[in-house]
């Protein structure tokens, strides 16, 4: 049975490594939603009042999330994939 939604090895098989670097980007983004509800004062989305669009747009939770996200997409994905196509050349 093949499905175009599971394409990478299961994390059973991909290796410690491999389970680190597939977290690293989710963990990330969790923190920043985290930081984000702990703290709510840093997000002046909350309060725009006079506050210019690079005041509202970066903020510090936000910006962990958006480097979790860019983690996750730009550089686990094909790291990932380099770790296991050197996995299967090495067995």
């Amino acid at each position: 049975m093949q499905s175009t939604y599971a394409r990478s090895l299961p994390a059973a098989r991909r290796g410690w490594r491999g389970q680190v670097i597939s977290l690293l980007g989710p963990a990330t983004i969790a923190a920043g939603l985290i930081w984000g509800f702990v703290q709510p004062w840093r997000l002046t989305i909350l309060h725009p009042l006079h506050q210019g669009f690079w005041w509202l747009a970066i903020e510090p939770p936000l910006l962990v999330v958006v480097a979790g996200i860019v983690f996750a997409l730009v550089v686990a994905r094909p790291l990932l994939a380099d770790l296991e196509e050197h996995d299967a050349a090495a067995r």
